[in-house]
């Protein structure tokens, strides 16, 4: 294993594979370099002395101006450098170098076992969906699913509940000293098969979902939402819907409806509506509304699955908790992957805009036509003037976690994060919750947080979320199961209850990032037949949060 890595021939910083002492002479393709300071591994040195303003490179691309002399052999710290990336516009646009489809003549006839619909789209899990379209009726969604997860035996097991039982118990007995023995349950970390022991055995759930808006917002935001719920409803993986209303919000039933069927319509699956206050009572709407999604239910579990080619599959590229490592290992692994999927007429979604600074002009040449490029650099330039007008800019979009571990600037966490994309021309740019017309790879514009990003991925169709990260983190989606990938096989090892696969390998030797990703590809193969869950799945992490179009980095 090399204990340095440098990117790109035109770099002037060295990526440090593992901890280097202060003295230790490092050689790298015939030139050696003194390490000035203790460095720890995923933190990088510069190739040569800078002087205050001079640029660092990463990548190939600009990611930084030095605030303080930095001299060859030191780290690059938020100390003695500052982000700064190149301007980019479609003027300046260039054609990108040809990029020929790879050989997936291996993957041409692999399958996946699948949900068919009758728009043509194909899901991997068969979900029932219950949403409120405001916060009003946040309650009734959280009975109906006390009431459905328990008796159809979709709920979480109850070791949180048996221990804090066992708690009680000890209190109660009046021995205090219990309390301090009383310890959690073991949960075995292995990947959990799909093997249901609930009633419906083509059903996988039962989704709910609650938020905190469709009504006293500006109409912006609560048509959004609309707009949100109606990506999520036309999802492949999603076979039926219960909408909860109260009746008066602004997020409106026939507002809704329009939506569904203008992203698609062929739409067919079953919907059902309830209005409260048409109803009177409570009582009166709960109870037809429990009767009616149980009746739907019923019908979704005729569905079975049936083989389906790799190219109906919708993968989101996603990067989380990211670390020095995202870049060089777990990200351009589904990189390739994702250039497999595009050689194979699938689809992929590349997230996360403020991610994407630094790297907008070749993302920009990579656009299939000057209409792709234009949409794409008009919703950089709005997202990022919209951040400015409050004092936001996109390089505060390094967390702390990020930084420690070696993303200094948001251009060298973005042109790794980049690298999600792979190498494959970008077939169409998307906005928020808008749907792919085109396959290949398309450019979503979804903010850099977790959550908001998963979610607008799941309304923009994914059937699978790819989420690399390095610090690691359980972030799951209501309807789209959401791989978790470790850059480092120390993340696989220590936080193994959340991660699915470690790219790991790559980073000690063992595997080309090709290896990686392919490995990775027929992994994912097996979680669309159904024949196990992603660790998020079987820990109910069911993360979902509206994007208001506030500034978000």
């Amino acid at each position: 294993m090399n204990n340095v890595l440098k990117l790109h021939k035109n770099d002037n910083v060295i990526v440090a594979l593992q901890n280097l002492k202060a003295g230790e002479i490092v050689t790298y393709e015939g030139e050696s370099y003194e390490i000035q300071h203790n460095l720890e591994a995923k933190h990088k040195f510069v190739t040569e002395d800078l002087a205050i303003g001079d640029h660092v490179t990463m990548y190939g691309v600009l990611v930084g101006k030095a605030t303080q002399a930095i001299k060859r052999g030191a780290q690059i710290t938020t100390f003695n450098l500052k982000h700064e990336s190149d301007p980019y516009s479609v003027e300046k646009r260039q054609p990108a170098p040809v990029w020929n489809p790879l050989d997936v003549t291996s993957w041409k006839e692999k399958t996946f076992n699948g949900y068919h619909r009758n728009d043509g789209s194909v899901g991997i899990r068969n979900y029932w969906l219950v949403v409120p379209l405001v916060f009003c009726e946040n309650r009734n969604i959280m009975v109906m699913k006390d009431a459905f997860e328990r008796e159809l035996g979709y709920a979480q097991p109850e070791i949180y509940r048996n221990q804090v039982r066992d708690l009680l118990t000890a209190y109660q007995s009046g021995n205090l000293a219990e309390i301090e023995k009383v310890q959690l349950a073991e949960q075995e970390n292995e990947t959990i098969k799909n093997s249901p022991n609930h009633i419906f055995a083509n059903v996988d759930g039962i989704k709910f979902l609650t938020h905190e808006t469709g009504c006293g917002g500006t109409n912006r935001d609560t048509d959004a939402l609309c707009d949100l719920f109606a990506g999520m409803i036309v999802n492949p993986n999603v076979a039926g819907v219960t909408v909860l209303s109260l009746g008066c919000q602004k997020s409106q039933i026939d507002y809704l409806k329009k939506e569904i069927l203008r992203r698609n319509p062929k739409f067919d699956r079953p919907i059902l509506y309830f209005d409260q206050q048409t109803y009177g009572t409570e009582n009166a709407m709960m109870s037809d509304a429990i009767r009616e999604t149980f009746k739907g239910i019923i019908g979704i579990n005729k569905e079975t699955r049936k083989p389906a080619p790799l190219s109906k599959l919708n993968i989101g590229l996603k990067c989380g908790g990211s670390d020095g490592f995202s870049g060089i290992s777990a990200n351009p692994a589904i990189g390739h992957l994702s250039d497999i999927m595009v050689s194979l007429g699938g689809t992929t979604l590349l997230a996360e805009f403020p991610e994407l600074c630094g790297v907008e002009q070749e993302l920009i040449n990579r656009c299939v036509d000057e209409a792709k490029a234009q949409k794409f650099a008009h919703l950089m330039k709005e997202y990022s003037d919209q951040a400015a007008a409050v004092g936001a800019t996109f390089d505060m979009n390094p967390s702390v976690g990020n930084i420690k571990d070696g993303l200094i600037t948001d251009a060298i966490k973005s042109a790794g994060a980049a690298k999600k994309g792979g190498n494959a021309p970008v077939s169409d740019v998307l906005n928020y919750t808008e749907q792919p017309t085109q396959a290949g790879l398309n450019l979503l514009c979804t903010p850099g947080n977790d959550v908001l990003a998963t979610t607008g991925m799941a309304a923009s169709g994914a059937t699978i979320i790819l989420f690399t990260t390095g610090l690691g983190t359980p972030t799951g989606n209501p309807i789209t199961p959401t791989v978790k990938i470790s850059t480092n096989n120390r993340l696989a090892e220590k936080m193994s209850d959340i991660i699915d696969f470690s790219s790991g390998k790559i980073i000690t030797g063992e595997e080309t990032i090709e290896q990686n990703g392919e490995s990775l590809l027929n992994w994912l193969i097996g979680l669309a037949n159904g024949d196990y869950l992603t660790k998020a799945e079987t820990l109910g992490q069911d993360d979902f949060i509206p994007w208001k179009r506030g500034v978000n980095l």
